[in-house]
């Protein structure tokens, strides 16, 4: 995977340029079609169709692509089509799993040992220390460290499928509200020109109450189910709690200063596939490969072994994530027409009469979608239906860009799909041997938990 991805992105800098844009106003709601035959497949077919999907979901992913670009090309030509596909690579796709890839694999090679018994205290302690890291070592990062402790410490528990819901809830989505480098819908803001720690600013109080009142809720829950199957036997010898792949801790460092650095060096623009693209961004995915190479080439292969580390899930990720992000580029485009596009109904749902937006609006739109489609592109949408304009957006818009910010990262939790950690952390946890719920069943918890919990939030915070 990663001498593919290394080729390509040489293959683009090799690219002659070519430019072209898709106008929203020219585009009917017809394509918006592929765009959602993705995400439903990816929603209902691993239920309906579980075995298919195991092996095909790559294939899927590629139809509706072609579902998309095909009669794209026919429409418009091949050459704005052409344009259309450089434009998703080099400005969305590519900095978003290369980036996602440096977590990934560094976050695999950290390997946390020692005695963990899954009291309610211990699995609370591990939530909430997940909840701090994932927005410095980002939502993967986290999750893909604490993921495998939290499975041994809860090895000898009947009823533990709770504490698995409640780490992609907690570790997998709103730990990573406070900085760009935490989840990718801030991620994708901050290379459109949100700043750093604009995010931390703005979404502090809403990830502390939200993190807070989760906590204790899991608290309560997980002592409750605990004093129903009496007291963990005692191990036999406490082994002390240490970190193994500190290489890995450092090389996570590494990418946040990547990411930092695409905030405060402007070097200039070059252009890829005719795509205006600054040299800090190409430096900061050169790093990210780098840290990626350096992971793989510095961890013992058996410290991966121990932490169970595999490329299945990334894989899956890169291939879905390509299909989604391809196919949203006209929806993408509609959104941007504003009243002229095919979306102007809701476009107006998000003014009021004074044509001023309506924060609580944009943060249950902005989240209802990310439930489903994945919170990165949704994100986009919304950014862009508000104006786009990172400058505005920050200051007088700041309400507006709080409540986008939040309906997507919070949000990305009520669905395995919302987020990409989600599907990692389903996949690890079954390949452990512990059942999850269907897709319909993790949407239940969600609702049961976190809707009541987001209407609070808006209460206090959108509206």
């Amino acid at each position: 995977m990663r001498a593919a991805i290394i080729a390509l992105g040489l293959a683009l800098l090799a690219q002659p340029a070519q430019a072209a844009a898709i106008d929203g106003r020219a585009l009917g709601l017809i394509w918006v079609i592929p765009f959602a035959g993705v995400l439903l497949s990816i929603a209902l077919l691993p239920v309906l169709a579980a075995g298919f999907w195991h092996h095909h979901y790559g294939k899927v992913a590629a139809f509706w692509g072609a579902a998309f670009l095909l009669p794209f090309a026919a429409a418009f030509g091949p050459a704005v089509a052409g344009a259309e596909v450089a434009f998703v690579l080099v400005q969305e796709y590519l900095p978003f799993i290369i980036l996602l890839l440096a977590l990934y694999t560094t976050g695999g090679g950290v390997l946390l040992k020692g005695t963990l018994v899954g009291t309610p205290a211990t699995n609370t302690a591990i939530l909430a220390v997940g909840t701090v890291l994932a927005s410095v070592m980002g939502t993967t990062g986290a999750s893909m460290l604490l993921i495998r402790p939290m499975l041994r410490a809860n090895a000898g528990r009947r009823r533990k499928v709770h504490s698995f819901v409640f780490f992609i809830f907690l570790v997998s989505n709103i730990g990573g509200s406070l900085t760009p480098i935490g989840d990718p819908p801030l991620y994708l803001g901050f290379l459109k020109g949100v700043s750093f720690f604009w995010p931390t600013v703005h979404l502090f109080w809403p990830f502390l109450l939200c993190s807070v009142v989760l906590l204790a809720i899991y608290y309560a829950l997980d002592s409750w189910l605990y004093a129903k199957e009496g007291p963990l036997p005692a191990p036999a010898a406490r082994e002390p709690l240490r970190i193994e792949g500190w290489v890995n801790v450092a090389l996570i460092g590494v990418v946040v200063l990547g990411v930092l650095l695409q905030g405060v060096w402007k070097p200039g623009d070059v252009r890829v596939l005719g795509e205006v693209v600054g040299i800090e961004r190409l430096v900061a995915m050169g790093i990210f490969l780098g840290v990626t190479a350096a992971s793989l080439a510095l961890t013992p292969a058996v410290l991966r072994e121990a932490n169970g580390f595999a490329w299945g899930a990334m894989a899956e990720v890169a291939k879905l994530f390509a299909a989604i992000f391809l196919c949203m580029g006209p929806v993408l485009a509609i959104l941007k027409a504003g009243p002229e596009g095919a979306a102007a109904g809701l476009v107006a749902l998000t003014s009021d009469a004074a044509g001023q937006p309506i924060p609580w609006v944009y943060f249950w739109m902005t989240g209802g979608l990310s439930s489903f489609l994945d919170n990165a592109p949704t994100y986009l949408v919304f950014f862009n239906l508000a104006g786009g304009e990172p400058g505005y957006l920050m200051t007088q818009g700041a309400a507006t860009l709080a409540a986008i910010s939040a309906g997507a990262v919070f949000m990305g939790a009520n669905s395995y799909i919302g987020n990409a950690p989600n599907f990692m952390v389903k996949a690890i946890v079954e390949e452990n041997g512990v059942r999850m719920p269907s897709f319909f069943g993790y949407v239940a918890w969600a609702a049961l938990f976190l809707l009541p919990l987001f209407v609070l939030a808006t209460l206090i915070f959108f509206v």
